[in-house]
């Protein structure tokens, strides 16, 4: 079990979560960063005693540090904060949970100081995970994931870890909000429909990430860089009650599941406790209770995500860089009332045809394909 934790991200939805975990198994937390929610920063420093907290916002680094000049705590802000806080001396585990591409580089920070990750950042991998995962191997550092489905394959795969008996990984998905609705109903979608996912409370990004099932495809993209599985042999079925957080069939045409009740305090646990387990206090999932598990087909013709990014894998080069950057534009957009909820995949789709692609073979090219599909989105809107 890790004694020391940085995390990246501390005030949002995985991050206060991750905090009442480490704080529930006595474990330290010496470093962490968020963004916005400077008061939820200040008692979180206040109550843990980190030794630095970092801030991307440069404005709001400078009200926090006024506003904790009587703590020990070092204030530092912009990406390089956030690359200090991955890298803390005293951590042995780095929680990235903060949202989108700007989880690369203090990854790859984390990765070049030889701490281990515990990784809720999907952008992460999305835009460079061969990158992230041939550094790590280097290093001989420790990818975690912490994603509810991501985290019940690794689980799956401690009984068998020879790939050559895989068959598939299935991603299980909610549906959220929308499952079940035709094109034609989404374009009357409200942002509060948006963000009403029926089963996992989030922050705002991932939630319509979850709406659009932009997410699903993307946890398609980190689950082939995590288990070294093309994505040809990962499926994703919808399951309603999110019982069933992912599964693993093996080429006996045997499955293999992780179920619990939904809650991200247990794979944050996992990743913090792995190898071992402890004891937390998610609720126990009484199966006599369970009246109603139910699987279906996505409906990739409504919701075109999964295929969006099962072609960008297919084309390569910066391909998932580039529809990573459209769709965090994109939702940005959304989450500002600047355009419909089905204009979020109309963008991506015309970023993807409009851009040329082009290889990467380092992250400052990663960074590059990333800026001119931000630009991109722009010039158009």
């Amino acid at each position: 079990m890790k004694e020391n934790l940085s995390i990246l991200g501390s005030t949002g939805s995985i991050g206060t979560q991750a905090i009442e975990v480490a704080k529930a198994l006595g474990i330290r937390v010496s470093a962490i960063s968020g963004n916005n929610n400077i008061d939820l920063l200040e008692k979180q420093i206040r109550e843990l005693k980190p030794k630095i907290a970092a801030v991307y916002d440069e404005k709001n680094a400078k009200i926090l540090k006024n506003a904790v000049k009587d703590t020990n705590t070092k204030i530092l802000s912009k990406i390089d904060g956030l690359c200090e806080v991955a890298s803390c001396a005293e951590s042995d585990l780095v929680i990235t949970a903060v949202s989108g591409m700007i989880g690369l580089l203090p990854t790859l920070s984390a990765i070049e100081a030889k701490k281990d990750i515990a990784l809720a950042n999907k952008e992460t991998l999305v835009v460079a995970g061969e990158y992230v995962m041939n550094a790590a191997k280097e290093k001989n550092v420790k990818i975690l994931p912490v994603d509810s489905e991501h985290s019940a394959i690794f689980q799956c795969l401690e009984c068998c870890k020879n790939k050559n008996l895989i068959k598939k990984l299935i991603l299980t998905a909610s549906g959220g909000p929308f499952f079940g609705k035709s094109k034609k109903e989404l374009e009357h979608v409200t942002l509060s429909q948006a963000l009403n996912h029926p089963s996992w409370k989030m922050g705002s990004k991932i939630t319509i990430d979850s709406a659009t099932m932009m997410n699903k495809g993307f946890e398609i993209i980190e689950a082939m860089h995590l288990f070294g599985i093309p994505e040809d042999k990962i499926d994703v079925v919808i399951h309603p009650q999110s019982i069933v957080h992912s599964m693993v069939e093996y080429v006996d045409n045997s499955i293999i599941a992780q179920m619990g009740t939904p809650s991200m305090k247990n794979p944050i646990s996992y990743a913090i406790t792995y190898p071992s387990r402890k004891y937390t206090s998610v609720p126990e999932l009484n199966l006599s209770k369970l009246k109603n598990i139910s699987f279906f087909e996505p409906d990739y013709d409504t919701f075109e995500s999964i295929k969006i990014c099962k072609e960008a894998v297919k084309r390569g080069g910066a391909s998932t860089a580039i529809i990573n950057a459209a769709n965090e534009e994109a939702v940005r957009l959304f989450l500002e009332g600047k355009i419909k909820f089905t204009e979020i995949i109309n963008l991506i789709k015309k970023t993807k045809e409009s851009i040329q692609i082009t290889q990467v073979n380092s992250v400052n090219e990663i960074l590059s394909a990333d800026k001119i599909a931000r630009n991109f989105i722009k010039s158009i809107i």
